[in-house]
């Protein structure tokens, strides 16, 4: 059984897209541990509360340096005994630290075809903002290992989705989330939990 944490700092939108997808059986041999977040006020923690997930605040408000919430986050993280660290739009720079700790057991979901529109600067709305401004036809999403880079980990999943006229970056990234982010996530969930995923030579083989 693979045991996983989420960590969120919103609404949780792909929290409850993995929670509904274990639920359902589309994600199997998987446990929802905990779920952490950053924001005291994230909606994402009132999603754990119902489905019965232990919820965490870890908050760089409450420490007066970032070495010092950096510790607190990673004892907190080794305190849950997890298999698999998920970022579902989890918005702090995760600590060096715990990257090597966790190698290879974080990964992240970017609300675009990797290695378009990623990177510094590239989260949520202006994403989509970049896309539209570029005038590509299409967009996506991917799942990732998460190095210590930005989104330049090995990539696990990606799917397309079509520009269409007249969309809106609010418009266009509700469609990604529906059509790529809410099935790519608990289908790359579901593979690691099967052991169906490798590393080799930072690139990812998918095992049938």
């Amino acid at each position: 059984m693979l045991r996983v944490a989420v960590m969120v700092s919103g609404g949780g939108t792909n929290l409850q897209a993995i929670i509904d997808a274990v639920e359902s059986g589309r994600i199997t041999n998987t446990e929802l541990v905990a779920v952490v977040s950053n924001n005291k006020g994230a909606y994402a923690l009132e999603r754990a509360k119902k489905a019965g997930i232990k919820d965490v605040v870890v908050s760089p408000k409450d420490y007066d340096t970032r070495e010092e919430f950096n510790k607190a986050l990673i004892e907190t993280v080794d305190s849950l005994t997890v298999d698999l660290i998920v970022l579902a739009g989890y918005l702090v720079v995760i600590p060096p630290e715990m990257i090597d700790k966790y190698e290879n057991r974080i990964i992240n979901i970017h609300p675009s075809l990797i290695p378009s529109f990623c990177g510094t600067g590239f989260y949520g709305l202006k994403v989509h903002e970049a896309a539209l401004a570029r005038g590509v036809k299409v967009v996506g999403a991917t799942v990732h290992f998460v190095d210590k880079g930005t989104d330049t980990g090995p990539i696990i999943l990606q799917k397309a989705v079509a520009v269409e006229e007249g969309d809106t970056p609010k418009i266009l990234q509700q469609r990604v989330m529906e059509q790529a982010e809410w099935i790519l996530l608990p289908q790359a969930i579901d593979l690691i939990a099967n052991d169906k995923v490798v590393v080799v030579d930072g690139r990812v083989v998918t095992k049938n």
